[in-house]
């Protein structure tokens, strides 16, 4: 805290605002007769112009013209952004957005000027086209980056630049032919001829202070380098910190280039060196070892000088704390939800809020404090232009600025300085989370070279005998010898973290040997070590589930990065909701068609990350026992749903022959999906029916259902969605692929030759139409209606659905004397043949029974309605419900499904009293 006496305002000097201001001073003295050019209010692009229009006409050059103009820019914003009246408050965002255009302004005046001196020496530079002839003049982009990049310049700002051009060549040389040189050369030239233009200090002043160090190699590299040479620095040589230099990266000038559009070709380069495609954990080390570089240089710039210590931007919970909060975990995710890239603060905060990767408190606090801080660094460099961020330390200048921040004292200013620090270094503390491995070193892992050979040599032997076995197999392991040192660190980190849980029986062994396993499928995507590292809740909770079941750990090898939805502690607390899931793959949708990147393969990849990483939300949610049996099939099957609707949306948008907005389609579910109880992993039985009088509809659905199917099986890098069965649709196999309404409709009504088996009417039962409009769900509805409550010869029908039991019994025979909870006589199968024939039989006198509810739901209705004895049709449901637990759990373990009597006696017979009831009542 500060010490100050000039608590009041009274205490302060002239307080009307902008007049104190030192450089106010000096600009209304020099500039008196200039202030009138600038147009009343808010300096923008279009005033700007006309400005320097009148400038120039006043005989000014371009330099002088563009720096006077920067003088009137400034002047006009301390103006509104301190002379306010109180309770008005100048967004922060009129600043910042008037002083990036003047540097757009200024940087492409500067090429054009640039362009034409250097034009008239060297003629302008050229790129050949195929036939070795010049076909187009080469461009140089101007790349802002930081505040520039992000449109967040401060009124006394340096501006970050990168200068790349397209295409080496050489010039045309001038009228003459002569003079001719390299593009690199001119666009080197060019280089300091912008400097000269916008970056000396003159008379005037300067426009903006330019700073070039962030190029590739730094102050050793290129002033302009070539569109493939950064390529290859990206690939070959480009650092992890400079991923984050580049995340806010935006092409500022020339204003041609912009306009045509030209710009873009940049983006596909930068795009894949900032945002990796998967989760990237690695970058923590890399942001702690930049941030305690920039802390040592705040401390040594400091030392002897306490002044410098209140710095709003590089101290402790200064602006760049929120800034790099923002872009670790833009870098992080980015890859993988495209909707994060942003280059705003801001704009960032809320998106990460929405996407539940902080809390909307923290990212509407973390805002709060980025404006406030952001607003008093404006106000120290009203005071005298300086590029400076430190608190003043004179009393009337600390006054001044508390005033027209509207405080009544310098105390309750400082007070919510501290606040808003103290709350900006906590989060940010919060998300680096652990130390180094390595404190002595920036590579992170020297002191622990030797621990992880240690540990696997000879494991401590108060560890458990398995795992201690498994770890010494590690010793000759091709895939642990070839690691990188700082992953021999991370690895080396990782089983001492989970030694110490199973010493304090916070794990078990089983879950510790298959983490273990887990790891070395995995130890080449050394990311993955990273993330356990910097979360041990993740660590932690994944060995719970590692504990728990089998399955998780199969799960977990074919799609890891999904290990990252552990980090979020309320994600166990939630339920599936369909809505906001199609929501945020059309907000990434979106984001990917902003930057050209959504090609079929990014989206069918996008649309696999997002059903893995729900998928195993609800996994967790079932491990921890948050979720009943019934719960976990009822959000499998909303997420299937939800898949299929985006599925189906983006494929008709890219279907070529597509002759209206939306497809006249409806999906029908049979089977799991038709009953909602869906499992993990479960096929989805399908039958595609359109309603659409088109000439060529049938060859047109056609097309788009072979698309959709595609979609949703085909392998790709990020494995599948669904395997898709058809059988169920009219003549099965060797019907056609889509069926129109009124054909599905005399198919199963009976109509005609060409009619539904009786199998394919008890499919109905449990059929419902997962996709399409409200007329199209209807009619579905009533044709299924009409099906299910038709008259039939109930002996017929019994006779069939038993002659159907005694196939499938066939097809499945258990042998050993043992129980099959769904095949054997008593089973799941035959609950479930039995609710289908009394849909069948008694659906047309009940309607209660007409409403796909579930099997269970239906066998108490039917004896609610007297068609069952009493007890028989509750006992046979809570059977069922506990036989579908044992095989949820059998699955899960991978194991089989069968039981050695007398375990599930009562549920067997609880559900041979339903089919005996039924079927020999």
């Amino acid at each position: 805290m500060l010490h100050t006496t000039a608590n009041h305002p009274e205490n302060a000097p002239d307080l009307t605002a902008s007049n104190y201001s030192r450089f106010a001073q000096r600009i209304r003295r020099r500039y008196a007769g200039e202030l009138g050019y600038l147009p009343p209010g808010a300096p923008q692009r279009v005033s700007m112009d006309s400005t320097l229009s009148a400038l120039r006409a006043q005989g000014l050059e371009a330099g002088a013209a563009l720096r006077v103009l920067r003088q009137l820019v400034t002047e006009r914003l301390l103006v509104l952004d301190c002379d306010a009246q109180p309770g008005q408050i100048t967004a922060l965002r009129l600043v910042t957005d008037a002083m990036t255009a003047l540097a757009e302004l200024a940087l492409d005046v500067a090429v054009r000027e640039s362009s034409a001196t250097l034009d008239a020496i060297h003629g302008a530079p050229q790129i050949a086209g195929s036939n070795g002839e010049p076909d187009h003049r080469a461009q140089i982009w101007i790349v802002g980056m930081g505040k520039l990049g992000a449109r967040e310049l401060n009124v006394s700002s340096d501006i970050d630049l990168i200068y790349v051009y397209d295409q080496d060549g050489e010039t045309a040389g001038d009228a003459q032919g002569q003079g001719k040189i390299t593009n690199h050369e001119y666009f080197a030239l060019q280089v300091k001829a912008i400097y000269a233009l916008i970056g000396e200090t003159t008379e005037h002043g300067f426009v903006f202070r330019v700073d070039l160090a962030l190029r590739p190699h730094g102050g050793s590299g290129p002033a302009a380098i070539s569109l493939s040479a950064l390529e290859d620095y990206f690939q070959t040589q480009g650092r992890e910190w400079e991923r984050f230099a580049w995340l806010k990266s935006r092409v500022v000038a020339p204003q041609e280039c912009l306009d045509n559009n030209s710009a873009q070709a940049m983006r596909s380069s930068v795009l894949p060196f900032v945002f990796r495609r998967y989760l990237d954990y690695n970058v923590f080390d890399a942001l702690r070892t930049l941030h305690r570089q920039i802390r040592e240089h705040a401390a040594k710039r400091s030392a002897g000088h306490p002044e410098r210590a209140n710095d709003v931007k590089i101290s402790r919970g200064g602006i760049r704390e929120i800034e790099f909060t923002v872009q670790l975990l833009q870098v992080v995710r980015g890859g993988q939800f495209p909707e994060l890239r942003t280059r705003s603060t801001i704009d960032a905060l809320s998106r990460l809020a929405h996407a539940g990767l902080m809390p909307q408190e923290s990212a509407d606090a973390l805002a709060e404090a980025y404006t406030f801080l952001r607003r008093v660094e404006h106000r120290i460099q009203y005071l005298d232009d300086q590029q400076t961020h430190a608190l003043p330390t004179r009393d009337e200048d600390l006054a001044w600025i508390a005033q027209t921040l509207n405080y009544p004292n310098c105390a309750n200013f400082l007070s919510d300085l501290d606040t808003h620090r103290e709350f900006v270094a906590e989060e940010f503390d919060k998300l680096l989370g652990g130390k180094p491995v390595c404190k002595s070193c920036t590579k992170n892992s020297c002191v622990q070279l030797p621990l992880l050979d240690e540990l696997l040599g000879k494991p401590p032997e108060k560890w458990p005998e398995q795992f201690r076995k498994r770890l010494s197999e590690w010793r000759q392991n091709s895939k642990v010898l070839s690691l990188r040192d700082d992953s021999r660190a991370r690895l080396a980190q990782l089983i001492l973290r989970t030694a110490d849980w199973l010493n304090e029986e916070k794990v078990s062994e089983l879950a510790a040997i298959r983490l273990l396993d887990w790891m070395e499928s995995l130890l080449r995507r050394e990311s993955y070590l990273a993330l356990l590292l910097e979360r041990p809740a993740v660590h932690e909770r994944m060995l719970r589930m590692l504990g728990a079941a089998r399955w998780p750990a199969s799960y977990l090898l074919l799609h890891p990065g999904v290990i990252d939805e552990l980090a979020d502690n309320e994600m166990l607390h939630q339920r599936f909701d369909g809505v906001a899931f199609c929501a945020a793959l059309e907000q990434r949708m979106a984001a990917l068609k902003r930057t050209n990147e959504d090609d079929e393969e990014t989206s069918l990849n996008l649309l696999r990350r997002a059903h893995h990483a729900e998928v195993f939300c609800t996994l967790a949610r079932d491990i921890e026992g948050i979720l009943t049996v019934e719960q976990v099939a009822d959000d499998l099957s909303a997420l299937a749903n939800a898949v299929l609707a985006t599925s189906a949306h983006w494929c008709w948008q890219r279907l070529k022959v597509r002759h209206r907005d939306d497809p006249a389609l409806a999906i029908i579910a049979y089977g799991k999906l038709g009953g909602r109880e869906l499992g993990y992993g479960g096929d989805l039985d399908l039958v595609f029916v359109y309603e659409d009088d088109h000439e060529q509809a049938s060859e047109i659905y056609a097309a788009f259902v072979r698309k959709l199917i595609n979609w949703l099986s085909v392998k790709t890098g990020e494995g599948d969605l669904f395997e898709i069965d058809t059988e169920l649709r009219p003549n099965g196999h060797s019907g056609l692929l889509v069926t129109s309404f009124d054909a599905f409709t005399r198919y199963q009504l009976q109509r005609g030759n060409n009619t539904a088996w009786t199998w394919e009417h008890q499919a109905m039962t449990r059929a419902h139409c997962v996709l399409g409009d409200e007329r199209l769900r209807e009619r579905f509805e009533q044709i299924r209606l009409n099906v299910i409550s038709a008259k039939r010869d109930r002996e017929l029908l019994l006779k069939e659905i038993e002659n159907m039991r005694t196939k499938v019994h066939a097809a499945h025979p258990v042998r050993g004397g043992k129980f099959d909870v769904k095949h054997s006589q008593g089973g799941m199968l035959d609950a479930e043949f039995a609710v289908q024939f009394l849909v069948l039989t008694e659906s047309g006198q009940h309607s209660e029974l007409a409403q796909n509810m579930g099997n269970i739901t239906l066998m108490m209705r039917a004896e609610a309605a007297g068609l069952l004895p009493v007890g028989v049709g509750q006992r046979a449901a809570d059977a069922y419900r506990q036989l579908r637990r044992v095989q949820h759990r059998a699955r899960l373990n991978e194991e089989a499904t069968q039981v050695m009597p007398p375990a599930l006696a009562s549920e067997r017979l609880a559900i041979t009293a339903l089919w005996d009831a039924v079927f020999k009542g």
